[in-house]
């Protein structure tokens, strides 16, 4: 078999959809002798910037001297990413003999998210990594990244999203997220909406875990500088994040607060692999900049909570006029996601993301332009990249967002990388 072959077989497990639970994933650890058991793990869970969050984790326990493994989803170009230590992913020669092994420990139905699960626990435990940061795919309760208790968990701002497998309520979805906290474990946890804080804060009580909430116990502060970050054992100044937006204050003090626990624990780390974890930290997609000209921003917000902080980091860009590439997953929230961003665009162009659940560009173009906007179907995403280059002048700005899955298609093409989009 081909990494080829392979990929296109993992995908096609798509078919199976998302099916969250328990069961299926600890029958394939089983088989496989527990892999998941052999290395300490972190879990973060949340809506929007869990991702950010983990990165900039991973960053710090690697700048202390520590083996650190990151899984998160979905990728943006490559499946590849989903499995790195120490900030280099895994390679399709190192994936494809581990994946095999997982393919015949699993049941014939297993799903692409838990077949990929396992996997990253076979490849974590085959390199002796010395903790793992899990990145959870989808609430956290019955996620199959649950099936071991975590030294820590963190759960960045929970919104509503993918309401029709957690919830219709934040307090709901609130709930499934929080299904991390386990075995008395520290907590630390964004600032919350009151509905989602007070599920998180009663489970966190109900298991012993000792809760940590940003703009309580530690907290970030932008000032001319840099971030300055007020932590529960230290305070660091001059903080320079090495992934951009305003935004990423809470998520870069999360992590600061996280690797504090971690330090008390059995990962000590000096004040020094804070401030460079911090700073070198890399997280592609969100809120990155090619220089241009013109400038092209690209930015995976696609809930209303996660368009709401691009907009704040939005703001202190300069530009003339703002164009709009955008491409939404049929799942989305609409009027959340491209209301707010509408009014600012001087020009809408529509993509249509490569993958069977996106809405199609035309209908994107029929609701931008009947909320008033300039909008026009552009085709594929490489077709809207060149017509917003080709109308842009040098001193505008191109922003690309809606989607994680445009974001990927969007950079593998700016990057020259063929992209193998995935849902899942």
């Amino acid at each position: 078999m081909t990494y080829s072959e392979l990929r296109d077989g993992l995908f096609a497990r798509g078919r199976f959809g998302i099916r969250p639970g328990l069961e299926t994933i600890r029958l394939i650890l089983q088989r496989l002798h527990h892999p998941e058991r052999q290395f300490p793990i972190v879990h973060v869970a949340g809506t929007n910037g869990k991702g950010s969050t983990s990165a900039f984790l991973a960053s710090i326990l690697q700048e202390g001297g520590y083996r650190t493994a990151l899984f998160t989803s979905p990728h943006l170009i490559s499946y590849t990413e989903r499995f790195r230590i120490n900030g280099r992913e895994i390679s399709e020669e190192e994936l494809l003999p581990l994946a095999e092994r997982v393919l015949e420990a699993a049941p014939v139905k297993a799903t692409f998210f838990e077949l990929t699960t396992a996997l990253a626990f076979l490849y974590f435990a085959r390199e002796r990594v010395d903790l793992a940061i899990l990145e959870v795919g989808l609430g956290g309760r019955l996620d199959a990244t649950n099936v071991v208790p975590g030294l820590l968990s963190v759960i960045t701002p929970v919104s509503l999203d993918h309401c029709r497998y957690l919830g219709e309520s934040v307090a709901e979805i609130a709930a499934e997220k929080g299904g991390i906290i386990t075995d008395s474990a520290p907590v630390v946890c964004s600032g919350q909406e009151v509905e989602a804080l007070g599920v998180i804060a009663a489970r966190a009580a109900s298991f012993g875990a000792p809760l940590f909430l940003c703009g309580r116990e530690f907290r970030g502060e932008w000032r001319p500088d840099g971030l300055a970050y007020h932590g529960l054992n230290c305070s660091l100044t001059g903080l320079i994040p090495g992934i951009p937006g305003d935004y990423q204050r809470d998520n870069a003090a999360c992590a600061l607060a996280a690797a504090e626990l971690l330090s008390q624990q059995r990962f000590p780390l000096a004040p020094a692999a804070l401030v460079s974890g911090i700073g070198n930290a890399s997280w592609p997609g969100r809120m990155e900049l090619f220089p241009g000209p013109p400038r092209l921003l690209l930015d995976g917000a696609h809930n209303p909570a996660g368009v709401a902080a691009l907009l704040t980091s939005l703001a202190v860009i300069p530009r003339a006029r703002l164009f709009l590439v955008v491409g939404l997953m049929a799942d989305k929230d609409r009027d959340g996601v491209l209301g707010p961003l509408l009014p600012l665009a001087h020009e809408v162009l529509t993509v249509g993301i490569d993958l069977p659940q996106a809405t199609s560009a035309a209908a994107l173009a029929l609701y931008c332009s009947g909320r008033g906007a300039r909008a026009s179907a552009a085709g594929t995403v490489g077709e809207g990249l060149t017509l917003a280059s080709s109308r842009a002048a040098t001193d505008d700005l191109i922003l690309v967002t809606g989607s994680l899955y445009l974001v990927g298609e969007a950079r593998g093409l700016l990057t020259n990388q063929p992209s193998h989009p995935f849902q899942g």
